[in-house]
């Protein structure tokens, strides 16, 4: 057999176990699927190594397979990091591998997030900076280089609380290594393994895998986050893999702060790039930045980013050659080309060189008015406390290259609303002292006037014509609480890694197909306990109902904010959602007798059916009677297919299965008086989903007596 050549597709079933509902991506090696694992009932991710024209067999079909064997075992290693993509399992299924992985609902691969919303803010960049070399810090220590960060490979998800984005993973470590590990090294010496445009010159030219050269792809990868392209992107991989060994990254248009970051790990020579530690010193400081009060030398405080640049006061002794307290002279302090061994100076030259202030040593205060030249072009300079950059982007400004203010003499280098204190000027004490009384007096109007600002506008905003509080908040959407039974439509679909979708509420619970219903409320005695609790106690009330669902459905806590708790009191509402779609209608015990089945996956275990019209093989012509009446059948399993016979009708299909599944003798019904009738769902069917219903009825087509 030809390898590649085994059928894949929706509704097969892998190594017995994996059921596959669709395909979620494809990439040079494959394709992922999402599954579902019919043994613990969750839903996972497959990748499926597909090999094309490779001869089952051969040493090409062995280092394929061993690759993924290799990036199951790597990723295990870093199971259980919160920016890693969490691998179960591997597993060869006719003569393929596949690797079972963590489902991430509502992913987007960085790539794709930037095509739909535009390039990141800096500081949005160093958020997914900092979350991917956490990972890829975390496998540096193990012996684990990743040797393929690039955007494709880093996935963008919402968290528990729904905010789209704040979950980073980093994820294929398929083409990882461990460099020292004494396993077969199945990748061909002539065959560069990475991504041209984001791989290290090293690499390149054939060096071996380092930390270093993750660490440039990593700077490819931010870059391409603030600029939506790439800073090596050719028309052709060999012209990207000639840019990166021999061409300078064009500058940054769009980096802002995050430009000597980028700069730095950009370098071409491994042993003169920025290290892991540095670089998440550095971006931490774009995304926290860390306030220092203003004094007489420092005129200002430092903005997010000046870390990079500036710092307040002397952090140690200045570099030799240097007059402490001096204005600065970067272009005096360059690591020598050929000093490969790290040491204080050669880390702080290489700092000032791409804009960064190295631990300990001397940086520039607003003392001096240094010359434009000694700050790089896109480096902020100090600035007031609390106060915005002068040059911070305005709403729908870009984040082009900046332009300070010129240094007042005697001032800061902080916005034009900031006058720092004078310098000071020749004459009599008392003639500072009078200055000085004058600008302590007008900064306590100052701050008056403001209090009192603050308080008009506080009477004005809590008076009774404000705004009513969302009890859930906005993202969510809904102006009143939910009540237990409202049947609710999500946009989009509802899961609970994706967080809270916006809601609407269906009035009718089935003429809008409801996507989810709330089932039970769950009263916390505080905000933070319906936070901590709030989901788990409602998984926990709904499951009675869920495991007798058709339909695979799931557990779904909306939390109401600290402002909307009092709203709700205190409530959080416990929905049931389906997984795979609409739950069409009312739920369980909150379905009342007489209701027709909008669909089959209304239906659960112990429902007893009334025909309501029509032909009896379809779901719709059935309704929920009490099983003390009369009634044409009763739902004993659910059950599935795993594939259809081509050829064969739908409906004897599934009455088949039913007859397989739930056989009435079984269930102590006689086979010549009582059949296994499958009811199917005709939407899902032609989703790929073969969700059958199996129902005990009378061959004669009779009633069942209540209580029989």
């Amino acid at each position: 057999m030809t390898a590649g050549s085994a059928q894949s597709g929706v509704g097969r079933i892998i190594d017995g176990r994996y059921l596959l509902l669709k395909q979620v991506g494809s990439g040079g090696m494959g394709h992922v699927w999402l599954a579902h694992d019919q043994r613990l009932d969750c839903d996972v991710a497959l990748k499926e190594i597909r090999f094309r024209d490779v001869r089952e067999g051969s040493e090409e079909h062995e280092s394929r397979i061993a690759r993924a064997r290799a990036e199951a075992r790597h990723a295990a290693v870093l199971r259980g990091h919160p920016h890693v993509v969490t691998v179960h399992d591997v597993l060869e299924h006719d003569g393929l591998p596949w690797i079972v992985m963590e489902y991430v609902a509502g992913a987007e691969d960085l790539r794709a997030w930037l095509a739909r919303r535009g390039p990141l803010a800096p500081d949005e960049c160093a958020r997914v900076g900092l979350a991917v070399l956490d990972a890829l810090t975390a496998g540096h220590e193990r012996g684990i280089m990743h040797r393929d960060v690039k955007p494709a490979n880093i996935l963008l998800a919402p968290d528990r609380a729904g905010t789209p984005g704040a979950r980073i993973l980093l994820t294929d470590y398929g083409v990882s290594v461990q460099p020292d590990s004494p396993e077969t090294r199945w990748t061909r010496t002539s065959v560069l393994v990475g991504t041209a445009g984001y791989l290290a010159p090293e690499r390149a030219q054939g060096g071996q895998p380092t930390a270093a050269s993750d660490l440039f792809s990593l700077g490819c990868t931010l870059y391409f986050g603030v600029e939506g392209h790439g800073p090596f992107d050719r028309d052709s991989h060999l012209g990207a893999l000639a840019a990166v060994v021999s061409e300078e990254a064009p500058p940054s248009r769009r980096a802002g702060a995050l430009g000597p970051i980028i700069d730095a790990l950009l370098v071409k020579d491994p042993a003169l790039r920025i290290s892991a530690e540095r670089t998440a010193a550095a971006l931490a400081r774009i995304i926290l930045p860390e306030p220092h009060p203003p004094t007489q030398v420092d005129t200002g405080s430092q903005p997010a980013w000046a870390g990079l640049v500036t710092s307040d006061g002397p952090g140690g002794p200045a570099p030799p050659g240097r007059p402490p307290g001096g204005p600065s002279r970067d272009h005096d302090y360059a690591p020598p080309a050929h000093d490969q061994s790290p040491s204080p100076a050669r880390d702080q030259g290489l700092a000032r060189e791409r804009g960064f202030a190295a631990p300990g040593s001397y940086v520039p205060t607003a003392q001096a008015s240094p010359a434009p030249t000694q700050h790089p072009a896109y480096a902020p300079m100090a600035q007031a406390a609390g106060a915005p950059a002068a040059y911070a982007p305005r709403p729908g400004q870009g984040f082009g290259p900046p332009t300070p203010l010129p240094p007042q003499p005697g001032a800061g280098f902080g916005p034009p609303s900031f006058v720092g204190p004078a310098a000071p000027v020749p004459g009599p004490g008392g003639r500072r002292h009078r200055r000085t009384l004058l600008l302590q007096v007008t900064a306590a109007l100052l701050l008056a006037l403001s209090l009192t600002a603050g308080v008009i506008w506080g009477m004005a905003r809590y008076d009774g014509t404000r705004t009513p509080v969302a009890p859930y908040g906005a993202r969510v959407g809904l102006s009143a609480p939910l009540k237990k039974g409202d049947c609710v439509l999500s946009d989009p679909s509802p899961a609970p890694s994706s967080g809270i979708p916006r809601l609407r509420l269906d009035p009718s619970c089935g003429a809008l197909r409801p996507d989810g219903q709330v089932m039970e409320l769950y009263k916390a005695r505080s905000f933070e306990e319906a936070g901590s609790d709030g989901p788990d106690q409602c998984a926990e009330r709904t499951k009675a109902t869920a495991d007798k669902l058709a339909w695979h459905v799931q557990s779904l806590a909306v939390v109401p904010t600290r402002e909307g708790f009092d709203a709700t009191g205190g409530n959080v509402a416990c929905l049931l959602v389906g997984k795979h779609g609409p739950v069409y209608g009312r739920l369980g015990p909150l379905r009342p007798y007489g209701m027709t089945f909008e669909d089959a996956t209304q239906m659960q275990q112990d429902d007893c059916l009334g025909h309501a019209r029509g032909d009896a093989s379809e779901y719709t012509h059935y309704e929920l009677v009490s099983c003390d009446q009369d009634h044409v059948g009763k739902v004993f399993r659910i059950t599935h297919l795993t594939t259809l016979t081509p050829g064969k009708k739908p409906d004897a299909e599934a009455d088949a299965q039913c007859a397989a599944d739930a056989p009435p003798q079984r269930l102590d019904y006689p086979a010549d008086t009582y059949v296994s009738h499958g009811l199917r769902s005709t939407g899902l069917w032609r989703k790929g989903y073969y969700l059958v219903v199996c129902s005990i009825e009378r061959l004669d087509k009779s009633l069942i007596h209540g209580g029989e």
